[in-house]
């Protein structure tokens, strides 16, 4: 019987030292490209026939539902001669890590730019790098340079600019690390920074002071010891956040290392990752990766989604590839300015997601990093789109509205005004229609009466 995590932790513990595996790329010889040398991913390609078979003859082949879709905007772009890539390529994570775009020159053969743009890239100088993969570029708009997706990836001179109460660390994310990249700002759960490494920077990153500025591929290996240490010796940790950077740009062999690590300390539980890998290199969710992953149950992963216009085939057929294997699946989003801030475009996000079987999670203020004043809503705008769409769509649909406090005051989550007050022994209550109802607090009278108060 095949060992699961469970019987590693316990048992399954030799005594020689782990090295931790190398985070250079796999030769491409042993590179795992599943689907590749088909221009869609394997919901959208495979037909099955009256017995079930798949038209390539395979018996057992998994297959996805098909629903119609609009032919993905990243074939025509890959034809575009800036990637001559063939479709095995391009469906190699690897090679769109390889062949991000990274300066001015690549980005401007791929959208036109403006000279907002243009002058931001020009004088970026020590701010966060610029890198996008071509599948992400694929969806940019490129003429237009107030499209969501862009103004998400692509910098312009705004950034440059400090406005009031912004800080490069401003969740004080630091001060509450007691180890290099690990945060122990909660009583039984840490966030451990595994790499500061990500395949496509977002310009409003709360971790733009560090992302990005290793000259390594990859950094943070050699200080893993140190925060798993210091996890292993404090036994009221049992929830452990990976993030980064994005962890999922580790190889499947660093990741399965620090996966195998963690679920050897028994107070461990819960292990979650971080990611917007599905969302900006779907290529990475290959059956090799999600295959690994379910060994290590329980295992959770948020995805950062921001635009529905992201919800792609391709992002699609990984998150389904994720959940097939059992792994509970979120969404956080950050609220930002004139990208998606009203209750229709969050609306047609969640309602996707959904579809695919994520649960929308977390709707996060946006921290107020220095440079972040164009992309940040008043704090009404967030209550405002709350306010939209609970009663107004299923539940499951509405994420907690938080502000992560600056100074590491944690998340705190902020509602609309639906208790209005008190009317004798009743709470007032005001629902999503507007109309007011009054609840029987018993429990509130019979305390009193008892002369709890």
């Amino acid at each position: 019987m095949q060992k699961n995590a469970r019987s590693i932790r316990r048992g399954d513990v030799s005594g020689r030292a782990m090295k931790i595996p190398d985070f250079q790329a796999i030769p491409s010889g042993d590179r795992q490209t599943d689907q590749n040398e088909i221009d869609e991913p394997p919901s959208l390609s495979a037909n099955l026939n009256n017995d079930g078979a798949s038209d390539s003859g395979q018996p057992g082949l998994e297959l996805l539902p098909v629903r119609p879709i609009k032919r993905p905007p990243s074939r025509i772009l890959r034809k575009q001669f800036i990637f001559r890539s063939t479709p095995a390529e391009w469906n190699d994570w690897q090679w769109q890590l390889k062949n991000r775009i990274r300066s001015l020159d690549s980005l401007s053969q791929i959208v036109t730019l403006s000279q907002d743009e243009r002058e931001a890239l020009e004088s970026n100088g020590e701010a966060l790098p610029l890198a996008i993969t071509p599948y992400y570029a694929s969806l940019l708009d490129k003429t237009n340079p107030m499209h969501p997706l862009r103004r998400a990836v692509v910098p312009v001179k705004a950034e440059l600019c400090r406005s009031f109460g912004e800080a490069e660390d401003p969740l004080g994310e630091d001060a509450d690390s007691p180890v290099h990249g690990l945060v122990h700002r909660y009583p039984d759960r840490v966030l451990f920074l595994v790499t500061d490494f990500c395949s496509t920077y977002c310009r409003y990153c709360t971790r733009s002071r560090m992302v990005g500025r290793s000259s390594a591929e990859h950094s943070g290996g050699a200080n893993w010891e140190a925060a798993l240490s210091y996890i292993e010796s404090n036994t009221a940790i049992r929830d452990v956040l990976l993030s980064g950077g994005d962890p999922l740009t580790l190889s499947d062999e660093a990741m399965e290392w620090l996966l195998s690590r963690l679920c050897r300390i028994p107070h461990v539980e819960i292990v979650r990752i971080g990611t917007k890998a599905p969302v900006v290199l779907p290529q990475r969710i290959t059956p090799k990766l999600v295959k690994m992953l379910k060994r290590y149950h329980p295992l959770w992963i948020n995805i950062h989604f921001m635009h529905p216009e992201e919800i792609t085939p391709e992002t699609s057929a990984a998150c389904i590839r994720l959940a097939d294997a059992g792994i509970p699946l979120g969404s956080q989003t950050v609220l930002l300015k004139e990208i998606n801030d009203d209750v229709e475009t969050m609306k047609r996000l969640f309602h996707g997601l959904l579809k695919i079987r994520v649960r929308p999670y977390y709707l996060y203020q946006c921290d107020p990093i220095t440079g972040s004043g164009h992309f940040r809503t008043t704090v009404e705008k967030g209550l405002e789109i709350i306010k939209g769409l609970r009663g107004h769509t299923t539940g499951m649909a509405v994420p907690s509205f938080v502000i992560d406090a600056p100074g590491g005051g944690g998340k705190i989550p902020l509602l609309p005004e639906y208790v209005m007050g008190r009317y004798g022994d009743n709470i007032l209550l005001k629902n999503y229609e507007e109309l007011m109802f009054k609840y029987p607090d018993t429990s509130s009278k019979r305390r009193f009466e008892e002369g709890i108060y």
